[in-house]
């Protein structure tokens, strides 16, 4: 399995749109993409501007082909200037499997 962890970091005025936006694009993610098994949403408790993504796909084809979808896309393009800071890291699920 392909794994992808997001960190965001959200300018503190974009937050609320922010939020809704990125649901539309994990739940589209998960509802249309074969390739995508998980896709989970993470708001930091203590600083609402840190948003954090565990995202689980079948190989990095899937996750290659999520980048090129049309939600996708669209949702980077609209939240682009709401972020301040993004890190994206990939990794191998090891265990345990699904």
């Amino acid at each position: 399995m392909y794994v992808i962890v997001v960190k965001f970091e959200i300018h503190q005025e974009n937050v609320d749109d922010f939020r809704p936006a990125m649901i539309e694009n994990a739940e589209t993610s998960l509802k249309s993409e074969k390739g995508c098994r998980q896709f989970d949403v993470c708001w930091d408790k203590e600083d609402d501007t840190k948003v954090f993504l565990y995202e689980i796909y079948d190989d990095k084809a899937a996750f290659d082909a999520h980048l090129q979808s049309d939600h996708f896309r669209s949702f980077d393009e609209r939240v682009a200037p709401w972020v301040a800071n993004k890190e994206v890291s990939a990794w191998e699920r090891a265990y345990p499997t699904i």
